[in-house]
């Protein structure tokens, strides 16, 4: 009897579609990129110079909500260094407020402060506009946009349970 792992290895995508998907997966690093780089000019078109994108894109994530590094990180949305690094210095710039969890002491839980909710909302603006601009649009448009987010969950729970079930 074959192993998983040998059953994986026997079968075989062809050709054209291991092409395609690679060319899906550096779309969506140029995308992700791409985002940061337009973030970045939003804020630089404003004056806003102390902040990266990075930075303001976490704050956009955080929202309202108060929570810790690892509840970042379990989410998906950051890497552990990345996230712990990038929340001291906001915390450092004024962006966020930070306390020690009464039950966890090595636990922090941070929020944003009026500074930080005012990034957040130039981000919102900034999606809101972009939102605008390609709801009506032939090459997006709102039923394209939904397939398109169907299909990137659907990589997304592939390669979850690749790491939860193959390694």
């Amino acid at each position: 009897m074959m192993s998983m792992h040998d059953q994986v290895m026997e079968r075989t995508a062809p050709a054209a579609f291991k092409k395609d998907y690679l060319e899906s997966l550096g779309l969506v690093e140029r995308l992700h990129r791409l985002l940061l780089d337009v973030i970045k000019d939003e804020f630089e078109r404003l004056g806003v110079l102390e902040i990266n994108a990075v930075q303001a894109l976490l704050l956009f994530n955080i929202g309202d909500h108060e929570v810790t590094a690892g509840e970042l990180k379990s989410r998906g949305y950051y890497q552990g260094s990345n996230v712990s690094y990038n929340l001291k210095k906001l915390v450092e710039m004024g962006f966020m407020h930070h306390q020690r969890c009464e039950i966890d002491r090595r636990s922090v839980r941070v929020r944003l402060t009026d500074k930080g909710r005012d990034v957040r909302r130039i981000v919102d603006e900034l999606f809101s506009s972009q939102a605008d601009g390609l709801v009506d649009d032939a090459t997006v448009g709102a039923e394209r946009i939904n397939d398109l987010n169907g299909a990137l969950m659907r990589v997304e729970r592939y390669w979850s349970d690749q790491i939860r079930y193959i390694y």
